[in-house]
This record gives C-alpha cells, structure tokens and sequence, in this order.
C-alpha cells in the first residue's frame, strides 16, 4: 500500500550545529522545506546539500515563522522538525506505516503526536524516564500554529494518536549554561501573555509551584533514572518555574 507523500519542515536560524544531523535523519520525506531567518553560519549550505527547498523571511515570532514554513509545504502531511532534533532509525518505518493508515478511507485521524528523549547535558534521556510526546505528524490542511507565546505548537481539529516507537532525540541542552539562558530568554518572552491574562495568586505560585513541579519531575516522571543529569534538569526547569511568575510579579510592581 502507498503511503502518503511527505513534507519535512523545519525553521533555521544559526543552526549549523545540528542541522546536518536533522535533514540526514529525514532525507525519506519526499519534500523538505527550510525556512530560514538570516543565518550567518553554515546553514544555508547544509541544507542545500539535501536538496531541500530554501526560502528566507525574518523572525515574525515561533508561531507565525513556523505556519508560514508549513504553508509552504509542497504535501499534505507535514513532519514538523526543529533543526536540533533528529529522527529515530526506529521512528522512519513507524512514521510511514502511519502515512500508509491515513490514505485509507476509514482513517479519520488528522495528526500523530511523537514522544521526544532529551539530551540532559552530558547525557540522553534513560529510556524509562518519562518522555513527553508533541504533535509532529499532521495534516496542515486540518492544523495551524496556536499563539502560544515562545512555546507556540501546532493544534489540529481532528483524532490525534501518539506514535510510541516513533521517536525523536532533542539536542537542545548540551550544557547547563544553554539550559539557564534558554529559561531566562523563555520566561521573560511569556511575561507580557501573562500580563494580558491577568493571572492571579502569583505570591502562591512562586511559593508552591516549583517545589510541586521539582517533584513531579524527579519522582513521577522518573528523572531520578538520569542521576545527576536528570536532577540538575529538574532543579531548573522548577527555576524555570519560579522566574516565569517572579518576572511577572516584577512587572506588576514596576507599573
């Protein structure tokens, strides 16, 4: 049975690090779209050498950047990547047996969500420990970024299944120093959302949530199996926590 044809999309700027190992892993699609927003590194060549098709836009924020990646798709069905991400070998055969299900008429399903293993600084997820799953795998006819502000993801208005055997490695914290600017740029990037929405009890949230948030990651979602990597993990993502009210509670003082 013939799957459905494949577009790879992924959004670029300064991603020459990772990029290569990114297009390699899903030089299978049929399509690969890069839109990228002013690299000065080697990026632009390292995707012209997977004969993906390159196109340049300056940053209009995560979720307009990305939508306009995907429009530009040349298929129906999108793998949405981010160009520190790699595709599992295991993933390839899982992914396209579920393009194979959607072609038939009685599948309804419009997207497929994909479990991520992160890199913990020196070392990768353990395999046990609890790995979230995002929707990667869609019908862009039937999906379109949300507005969520920084950690903006595509929604779609069909059945979404999780695809357990396809899954995707993040590069994206090779180092504590990554990890700390990356929460000091994403909680100062949510203030002005959370200022809009007026969230209340922030005194509260600063008090209990990151304490609350350190154990459901250590303990719940097994971060312990990571030893020091996965506590050093959990201990700032609860900073993380912490930093997104304590700057909204900054702003509200300040005015």
């Amino acid at each position: 049975m013939a799957r459905e044809m494949l577009s790879v999309v992924v959004t670029t700027l300064d991603n020459a690090a990772t990029l290569e190992r990114c297009l390699a892993s899903a030089a299978f699609a049929d399509d690969i779209v890069v839109l990228d927003s002013g690299s000065r590194d080697a990026t632009v060549e390292i995707a012209a050498k997977y004969k993906s098709r390159i196109f340049s836009e300056p940053f209009k924020g995560y979720a307009a950047q990305k939508q306009s990646a995907i429009d530009k798709a040349a298929h129906a069905w999108v793998l949405l990547l981010d160009a520190d991400e790699e595709v599992t070998v295991a993933a390839r055969p899982v992914i396209e047996r579920a393009l194979q299900c959607v072609g038939t008429e009685k599948s309804h399903v419009a997207g497929f969500r994909l479990p991520r293993r992160e890199q913990m600084f020196w070392a990768f997820q353990h395999p046990l420990s609890w790995t979230n799953a995002h929707l990667r795998l869609f019908d862009r006819r039937r999906t379109r970024m949300n507005a969520v502000p920084v950690h903006a993801a595509p929604e779609t208005d069909g059945p979404v299944r999780t695809l357990r055997g396809a899954v995707l490695l993040h590069y994206g914290e090779p180092d504590i120093r990554t990890k700390v600017d990356k929460i000091n740029a994403y909680s100062s990037g949510l203030v002005a959302d959370k200022l809009r929405r007026r969230q209340r009890f922030l005194g509260v949230r600063m008090l209990l949530y990151p304490p609350v948030f350190f154990l459901r990651q250590y303990f719940v979602k097994r971060y312990f199996l990571n030893g020091w990597a996965g506590f050093i993990s959990a201990a700032t993502g609860a900073f993380y926590v912490f930093l997104k009210y304590a700057k909204v509670y900054e702003a509200r003082r300040r005015k």
